[in-house]
């Protein structure tokens, strides 16, 4: 039910409403680089919903904590990179389970096929496909894609939105004016370090609520104008990649915990507008 039910959606939502022909990425439109990142949701979504809520096997890829990976993981990944390399064999392809390909490629798709991976093995839909479009300035288009739920997000080249099976929606961030009103967000407080722990703690207190536990999630709640903070650590390149042009285009700041540009990932403050990520980098540098 739950494959044929998203199947249903994939197929009802992955075409654009747009047809500008401003210019993009290399001879590519802003329109063609949108419509063929909303070709891999179906693309991705035929790949991981048969393993959804199965008995896959896990394995672990760290050795002093637990980084799960399955098939799906690698199917969906090897799925996403032949439909890039068949599109846009000049580009470069920096994925979670497969490395770099043409590392030395102006513009590079960032792949994490299933971010959130402990949460697709446990059966929880707060998992996604994130997928971004970087050139030298950094992520200009962003996609994070959760086929259970039947909704995905996009922001960047001209695009801000949330398509669901209710439709479009376009994506805005909220004006939470101060941290006491802010609800903060991190997918776990075991990837902070025990200093960078020590920091988030100081902007939990000053927040009005804490929550985690949404993985890539917490971003996109961010730019659709649900939540306010997110604050991470630990953090791969592909985890954020695409992400980032999806606050960004929704009128939220996204940077590292010093309030520089995100790059490679590691420490990210996301926050729903200029006034509010102020603050929450204050709150993070108080000692």
């Amino acid at each position: 039910m739950v494959v044929l039910l998203a199947s249903a959606w994939v197929s009802s939502c992955t075409q654009s409403p747009h047809n500008d022909t401003v210019a993009g990425v290399e001879d590519h439109t802003n329109a063609e680089l949108c419509d063929f990142i909303r070709d891999l949701v179906a693309i991705a979504a035929a790949t991981t919903l048969p393993h959804f809520r199965r008995n896959v096997v896990v394995e672990n890829k760290s050795v002093c904590g637990f980084d799960p990976v399955t098939d799906a993981d690698r199917l969906t990944e090897d799925a996403i990179r032949a439909a890039i390399t068949q599109r846009f064999p000049e580009h470069g392809i920096i994925g979670e389970e497969g490395g770099a390909h043409n590392p030395t490629a102006r513009y590079q798709w960032v792949v994490d096929p299933i971010d959130g991976t402990k949460a697709f093995v446990c059966g929880l839909p707060t998992w996604a496909t994130l997928i971004g479009l970087c050139d030298e300035s950094g992520p200009v288009l962003g996609l994070m894609s959760q086929p259970v739920v039947g909704e995905y997000f996009i922001g960047g080249l001209g695009s801000a939105e949330r398509v669901g099976r209710d439709g479009r929606t376009p994506l805005r961030s909220r004006n939470t004016g101060s941290l006491s009103q802010a609800s903060l967000f991190a997918t776990s407080p075991d990837m902070f370090s025990p200093a960078e722990l020590s920091r988030f703690n100081k902007l939990s207190a000053v927040v009005q609520l804490t929550r985690f536990g949404v993985d890539s999630y917490a971003y996109c709640m961010l730019a659709a104008g649900f939540i306010d903070i997110v604050a991470e650590a630990g953090l791969g390149y592909y985890d954020i990649a695409a992400l980032v042009p999806i606050v960004d285009s929704a009128g939220g700041v996204i940077t590292d915990w010093t309030g520089e540009q995100v790059r490679g990932g590691g420490q990210v403050l996301a926050a729903a507008n200029p006034k509010l990520h102020a603050a929450a980098l204050v709150a993070l540098e108080s000692s």
